[in-house]
């Protein structure tokens, strides 16, 4: 499996405690936030990965692995086919990502994630500012 991007799930019962601890506390820097304004979920930046501060529910409990890869589905066959347990099939989601979840042998779960064309998630948010010459 070719894995793009890779992250740290946390779901937290209290984002902002969380937050505040990881931001404030640790002082790690923010990558992006996301969701609403005034209980956001966060990104951070951790080394050469990152950590996400996420709703608690759906059932997926800390921690978890959040893997970007290429073709979901084709990962899903992939997978399928040698026994891994898929504990929810590919699916666009309502955020626009495609993401399936499987569980590794001692039931840690991981979700594979493809960022489709056109999501917000592919365009650099940094402004281009050309090199002087």
């Amino acid at each position: 499996m070719e894995v793009l991007s890779g992250r740290v799930l946390l779901r937290s019962a209290d984002r902002a405690a969380s937050r505040r601890f990881y931001r404030d506390v640790l002082g790690l820097a923010v990558s992006r936030e996301f969701g609403p304004a005034e209980d956001p979920g966060v990104v951070f930046f951790l080394g050469a990965g990152f950590l996400e501060i996420s709703p608690h529910g759906g059932g997926r409990e800390s921690p978890a692995l959040w893997l970007q890869v290429r073709d979901v589905r084709r990962e899903h066959d992939r997978l399928a086919a040698a026994g891994v347990r898929v504990s929810h099939p590919p699916r666009l989601e309502p955020w626009g990502l495609v993401e399936m979840w499987i569980e590794d042998p001692d039931g840690l779960p991981i979700v594979l994630v493809e960022i489709p064309e056109g999501h917000p998630l592919r365009r650099d948010p940094r402004s281009f500012t050309p090199h002087p010459t």
